[in-house]
């Protein structure tokens, strides 16, 4: 399906990616464009929404692109828009000469190729893209220049962009840490739909059960249903949006998943029902330890297991969370904190006195609580340092925790 051989050949003679314009300055286009910049590369930034662009320029990640100005074609633009409007903006763009490449981040592409196609854009330089990273939070404040790093940037040339066009947004990918994935706009559609959309909306129906949980029911929470919903806190708006443009393959993956869970509680169901009519009301206990029942529920609960069964095999054949990149190998500090303004920025000021870097953070609340426990990730050799530092300032450490 993928090819990322195409890629490879396609940058022989890599080209050298010096200027980029991004065009939106939401999470992905920002993350982008602070990528692009710890590689030295020179970013404009243009977005409707001045603010968005003022705080991306604020973070780093660039220098206001001059609509007004007439100056030479960067190398590569980037339309980091929503799918609806990325043919009308690549237009545009064409059409003011912004660049001599052109790419989009839209994580659908066959709809987008139709109607940039429709409004005549120029196929010739414009070569869809898609990276493969993201965060349930939009906006400029929650891009990481690290967001793409090992992940899949997957590359929809139509045949009618050169080999160079391809090679230029082949190596704009590279620089943001990615791998360059070849494949074609309806293969891509299918794939992300079973890997990226379809699960969004399962995670969302799973989400949306909570809503009928009591107050105890939702103190009970831990970490495997945080999981499991944490895309369900993305943008309905934009999901809303992605969806209706990969309609008919999300649809074929959740007729497929509804299949599956139907079996499931229809499994069940008729093990509850065999248990009340072993003579227990509430379909509980009365047949353990009874032999015939003991198997009918083993038959009974074949597709439960089989779920189960498949769903850890299918689990076990994703690829790891950063491909094949190597990172560092960061060591957790548990901190307990109270529940008070300003304590994160007190915390992060004892680090920064002790020349610690925190790499991120991650704070679990203890329910009923006015407390919680921040995770640091620190580097292993700033571990003691950093614990002896938040001590003696009196935190509550907990190294080797």
């Amino acid at each position: 399906m993928g090819n990322s051989k195409g890629a490879d050949e396609a940058a022989d003679h890599r080209p050298t990616v010096r200027r980029v314009a991004v065009v939106g300055t939401g999470l992905i286009g920002t993350s982008i464009a602070l990528a692009l910049r710890d590689r030295g590369v020179d970013v404009l930034l243009s977005d409707p929404d001045a603010a968005s662009v003022r705080l991306a320029c604020d973070l780093g990640a660039g220098s206001v692109l001059d609509e007004s100005a007439q100056s030479r074609p960067v190398d590569i633009a980037v339309i980091a828009a929503p799918p609806a409007v990325i043919p009308a903006v690549l237009r545009g763009a064409q059409d003011r000469g912004l660049a001599h490449v052109y790419t989009d981040v839209a994580s659908v592409k066959a709809s987008v190729l139709t109607e940039a196609e429709r409004l005549g854009c120029d196929m010739a330089t414009f070569v869809p893209g898609h990276p493969m990273g993201g965060r349930e939070k939009h906006g400029p404040g929650a891009a990481r220049a690290d967001l793409f790093l090992g992940r899949s940037w997957a590359l929809c040339p139509t045949g009618k962009a050169g080999s160079e066009a391809v090679a230029a947004v082949a190596e704009l990918a590279r620089l943001c840490g990615a791998d360059p994935l070849v494949l074609e706009a309806e293969a891509h559609d299918r794939a992300v739909a079973l890997v990226s959309h379809a699960p969004h909306v399962a995670s969302s129906a799973v989400a949306a059960r909570l809503l009928s949980g009591d107050d105890t029911a939702l103190t009970l929470a831990g970490q495997g249903v945080r999981d499991v919903t944490r895309v369900a806190g993305g943008d309905p708006a934009m999901w809303t949006e992605i969806l209706t443009h990969n309609a008919v393959p999300v649809a074929d993956v959740l007729r497929g998943m509804a299949a599956d869970l139907a079996a499931t509680a229809d499994a069940l169901n008729a093990l509850g029902e065999a248990r009340e009519a072993a003579g227990d009301g509430d379909g509980h206990a009365a047949v353990a330890g009874s032999g015939a029942a003991d198997r009918a529920g083993d038959d009974v609960l074949e597709p439960v297991r089989d779920l189960l069964v498949r769903g850890r095999s299918g689990q076990e054949r994703l690829p790891g969370k950063h491909g094949g990149v190597k990172l560092p190998d960061y060591t957790v500090l548990p901190v307990v904190i109270p529940d008070e303004p300003g304590v994160l920025g007190r915390m992060f000021a004892v680090a920064a006195d002790a020349g610690v870097n925190i790499e991120d953070v991650r704070i679990e609340h203890t329910p009923g609580l006015p407390l919680g426990v921040a995770q640091l990730y620190v580097l292993p050799a700033a571990v003691d340092p950093l614990a002896r530092a938040l001590s003696d300032d009196g935190w509550s450490v907990h190294a080797g925790s």
